[in-house]
């Protein structure tokens, strides 16, 4: 394949590549040390713990945590879910008269369909708009929280789509003030922008391993333990995890979930810096090639590597993406059965749907090259180039024949 042909892969916040450091670290858990970190009667079962423990200490310092308020999970999707649902179903057992759950209409998917389901189980779901910027009106939160009483804020602290930035120091202190209990999804932020659970005040956090160079299948929950944040597991088992998560721990995968976070611990404000160069190149690179280039949300509260742009022209993302598939981005588009919809990001920043259509997610990360963005921004602009002719064209035939009708 040629070089310039070869993919580039600019998708950093659908998964991010595995850092060489941590697939170094996974080996020997795969090939020599294979025992169940449960199997505390031999050798090797307490090895495997002890490799476990010391992970779980690298997520915990990662945010400012203590390792025993660390729950290991398949992932973000997993800990969300057992956070809102874990946490209202606990309160609900206790007899609380609190059925208040807020969130914000940009959330992923699975917080939002978690606060969701929890209407049947007689809680109040409020999603709350965000600004045209994607931050959240922090007066308009306030009013929420005085509404009823609230038992849960989900808040997510770094968009998957838009990349913006929420002020989750203030969401936080709200919150609090107001007695509810504080659940951020900080999958897109961890690694990315510094976070500190005392800081912004939450009560629970989620986590994913792929999200910071790390292996897929494995991710965490932060539970405060002082004051005790009390959850009801999400399913039955042997009792691992406090619990609050039954199942066999994957000693490779948190072996190497602990070295993201090790390795991202020492090298955030690197990465941020060159990421946050490699953004501005590219998008230097691509205005020049499509004029009329806009971009989505905040430019001020965004974390490094994101780009959300719209294309100029009448043009979808899709039809640009198609003609430059050696470029690795997304639509942000969710895929349904039938067709692809437009993003409920998108849509909940007010954009109509041939804007929405029209925009591109770009995730630029650690292992970015100089090189590789340029030649992604040639790529794109040449595609646009070829769906703007294309578009214009098929615009033309169509006038042609209605004359000749």
């Amino acid at each position: 394949m040629s070089r310039s042909n070869r993919p580039i892969y600019l998708d950093n916040h659908a998964t991010t590549p595995l850092d060489p450091r941590v697939l170094t670290a996974m080996r020997p858990w795969w090939e020599e040390n294979f025992a169940n970190p449960g199997s505390a009667e031999h050798a090797m079962g307490r090895a495997a713990e002890a490799a476990v423990e010391e992970a779980r200490s690298h997520v915990a310092e990662l945010i400012g945590a203590q390792p025993n308020e660390i729950i290991l999970t398949s992932g973000a999707t997993e800990s969300n879910n057992l956070a809102i649902k874990g946490a209202a179903r606990f309160a609900a057992a206790g007899g609380t008269e609190r059925r208040r759950v807020i969130t914000l209409a940009t959330e992923h998917k699975c917080v939002l369909e978690s606060v969701r389901d929890l209407a049947a189980e007689g809680f109040e779901p409020v999603m709350l708009p965000v600004r045209p910027d994607g931050l959240l009106d922090l007066d308009q939160f306030n009013a929420a929280l005085t509404v009823a009483p609230t038992l849960l804020v989900s808040v997510m602290a770094v968009n998957n789509e838009i990349g913006v930035i929420q002020d989750l120091a203030a969401i936080g202190e709200l919150a609090k003030r107001h007695g509810a209990i504080f659940h951020t999804d900080a999958a897109q932020a961890a690694g990315r922008v510094p976070i500190d659970v005392e800081d912004i005040r939450a009560d629970l956090l989620s986590l994913s391993s792929h999200k910071l160079y790390g292996p897929k299948g494995v991710g965490a929950l932060y539970v405060r333990r002082r004051p005790r944040v009390r959850l009801a597991p999400l399913f039955s088992g042997g009792g691992q995890e406090r619990g609050l998560r039954s199942g066999t721990l994957p000693t490779p995968l948190i072996v190497g979930f602990g070295e993201a976070c090790r390795v991202a611990v020492i090298e955030n404000l690197l990465d941020s810096g060159r990421i946050a160069g490699q953004r501005d190149r590219f998008l230097t690179a691509l205005q020049a090639e499509v004029p009329g280039l806009e971009i989505n949300a905040s430019r001020e509260h965004r974390v490094a590597g994101n780009l959300s742009i719209i294309f100029p022209g009448g043009v979808t993302a899709q039809a640009v993406m198609e003609g430059a598939p050696q470029v690795c981005v997304s639509t942000g588009s969710a895929c349904s059965s039938a067709e692809i919809e437009p993003s409920h990001v998108l849509r909940a920043l007010g954009l109509p749907e041939g804007r929405a259509r029209a925009t591109l997610r770009v995730g630029i990360g650690r292992f970015t090259s100089p090189a590789e963005v340029d030649l992604a921004a040639a790529a794109l602009g040449a595609a646009w180039r070829r769906a703007v002719a294309s578009l214009d064209s098929a615009r033309a035939d169509t006038a042609t024949a209605a004359e000749r009708g």
